[in-house]
């Protein structure tokens, strides 16, 4: 039997391992996926949304707590709490110096990489290399790897984890960390919690995957089912709005537009929905997602000209590219009378002022329904660009509720031995919205955290304490 049993094989479950191997516990990890895709959706990311009070090798000038803090309060809209969150953010500070250690590197942030030198430490070579480097290190340090091992179901003593199984094995252990994921590739269940709209469409029909096929919530499910107290709205999600061609799983942050809010976007009827100039694109990127998905038949169409063109990150594909407006709607095979007059009414409410993609500028929209709050200027310097949108599901919001010490709770008690990290607990920081880098910063803070309580919990045999969050 082993000390510590982690179940998942992605940022969350590897920081876990990490540091339960680190505390002196024997360490067992479980991976759904085969080696060569491994890491679940860690191996997409890119960056770490990072608190520091100074600058710090690759971060410029300062983003503090309270900064950090406002910016999660802003696009959770409150659903949040604050007490975990602001944990994460102060382990933000710190790890830095322990991921390197464990072979993990970092770059400043490319050219035109989203403004966030400030907020955002990139990882060199991505996510992809983060995981290497991590599961590296766990080799070197002894903890045991199972790939092709799905967990479905878990054996309970009321609270108290005895027992995982994958089909017919049985994986026993003294403590145990679940961060296996969300259920955003399990298409059924995004079906059901998004339902059927108004216009009789299932939006989830229309959904891409931007993640992992693997995380299907096998195992979330079965702990909502075993009497784990659970946290979030199922509809809710890290969903980006992306370029409509892309593959229906493991596309990426290759896969992302980038270009909305130096542009307009339209839905099928040729029509705005939404202020694209409402904040910066790190901040409201992850809103666009949700949108779209709104949207008649889930999909929208992000319009830019010539002067757009070098001011943001070009896309894997390109853009449907026109001379003239007329011509643009038809190559999207959008109503043209009503694109032509959608983009003319824009640009007749555009109002001149000092164009900065790095600020919140004065270039703004008047008497327009909706706004177009900042960085609005005409589109009327041909070629014109079209961009098709479908929404992108990156990870689920619905999860395990914890506590600071990242425990599983059953009917409001913390379990002794039993916790969870990643995806399958972001739900209590994140409600509803996203910002760039802060899912990598809730994975490695909570998996650190889980890591550090099984191991005292295997280890010594009493537990840890039932501290509440």
């Amino acid at each position: 039997m082993v000390d510590v049993l982690v179940i998942g094989g992605g940022n969350a479950a590897l920081c876990a391992a990490l540091m339960a191997r680190e505390a002196g516990a024997s360490v067992l990890l479980l991976e759904s996926a085969p080696r060569e895709w491994r890491g679940g959706n860690s191996q997409h990311t890119r960056n770490l949304r990072c608190m520091h009070d100074a600058p710090q090798d690759v971060l410029v000038d300062a983003y503090p707590e309270e900064e950090y803090w406002q910016d999660l309060l802003k696009v959770t809209g409150g659903i949040t709490n604050e007490a975990l969150a602001r944990l994460v953010i102060r382990a933000s500070s710190t790890c830095r110096p322990w991921m390197y250690k464990h072979g993990v590197r970092f770059q400043p942030p490319l050219s035109g990489a989203l403004h966030v030198a400030r907020t955002n430490a990139f990882f060199m070579g991505g996510g992809k290399a983060l995981v290497n480097a991590y599961y590296r290190s766990a080799e070197a340090l002894g903890v045991q790897i199972r790939y092709d091992t799905p967990v479905d179901a878990v054996e309970l003593d009321a609270d108290r984890f005895i027992a995982a199984r994958s089909g017919r094995q049985r994986f026993e252990a003294r403590a145990c960390v679940l961060a296996a994921g969300g259920f955003e590739s399990n298409r059924e269940w995004l079906r059901e919690a998004w339902g059927q709209n108004e216009r009789g469409e299932w939006p989830a029909d229309n959904f891409l995957i931007r993640g992992t096929r693997f995380n299907q919530g096998v195992l979330l499910k079965h702990m909502i089912d075993s009497g784990a107290d659970a946290i979030g709205d199922p509809s809710q999600s890290h969903c980006v709005a992306i370029d409509a061609r892309a593959p229906l799983y493991d596309g990426g942050i290759c896969t992302r537009i980038d270009c909305v809010s130096l542009g307009v976007v339209v839905n099928r009827d040729a029509r705005r929905f939404y202020d694209e100039g409402e904040d910066f694109w790190p901040k409201r990127y992850a809103i666009w997602g949700r949108l779209v998905a709104q949207q008649p038949g889930q999909i929208g169409y992000s319009i830019i000209d010539a002067k757009a063109i070098g001011r943001f990150m070009p896309p894997v594909f390109p853009g449907t590219k026109a001379d003239s407006l007329h011509e643009l709607a038809r190559q999207l095979q959008l109503p043209e009378a009503t694109f032509v007059e959608t983009i003319r009414a824009y640009n007749a409410a555009c109002r001149a002022g000092t164009f900065d993609h790095t600020a919140l500028d004065d270039c703004r929209t008047d008497g327009l329904t909706p706004a177009k709050t900042h960085w609005a200027r005409p589109i009327d310097t041909p070629p014109f660009f079209g961009y098709a949108l479908r929404p992108g599901i990156t990870f689920t919001y619905l999860g395990l509720k914890v506590n600071n010490h990242a425990q599983v709770h059953f009917g409001g008690r913390p379990s002794e031995n039993l916790f969870v990290a990643g995806e399958m607990m972001a739900g209590n920081v994140l409600g509803k919205g996203y910002t760039a880098g802060v899912g990598m910063s809730i994975g490695t803070a909570f998996g650190r955290i889980a890591g550090t309580q099984a191991a005292m919990a295997a280890t010594h045999h009493t537990g840890v304490q039932r501290a509440e969050a």
